[in-house]
């Protein structure tokens, strides 16, 4: 097992711990494209960091574990909607041909709870959006 799929394995673990004893809000660069959906160009970057099998079999585990990807709760299946696009490539932004790898999780049985979840437009900047998100809790 490589050193990401371990961390992946410890995080979900530690995750799934912290469940048992209160609901869970998690957020971050989780540095992975969860599904196809979630990048501009899939079929050129099933090898590319970030969109291997073993990342995005990764999260699933994570999200197996008792959580929910909020922004796909609310919004679903959405195209051309992304946190990340990179920075070397000047014209990614501008063409949209980015990634969402930033999300906000939370523990299953508050996903009822969220009332919003977003990506910010962050104008002309490129590397990360902001992402929002509203939970009555």
């Amino acid at each position: 097992m490589g050193e990401r799929q371990e961390w992946d394995k410890c995080y979900a673990d530690y995750l799934a711990q912290l469940d048992q004893k209160k609901p869970v809000i998690a957020c971050g660069d989780f540095n992975v494209a969860h599904k196809e959906i979630d990048l501009a160009h899939p079929e050129s970057n099933h090898m590319s960091a970030g969109f291997t099998d073993e990342e995005r079999e990764g999260f699933t585990n994570l999200l197996a574990k008792g959580f929910v990807d909020t922004f796909r709760y609310v919004h679903g299946d959405v195209k051309d909607v992304y946190s990340w696009w990179a920075q070397r490539i000047r014209t990614s932004k501008t063409n949209n041909s980015g990634w969402r790898i930033d999300y906000f999780l939370v523990s299953d049985r508050i996903k009822g709870q969220v009332k919003r979840s977003e990506m910010l437009d962050s104008g002309p900047r490129q590397d990360h959006t902001p992402i929002l998100l509203e939970i009555e809790l």
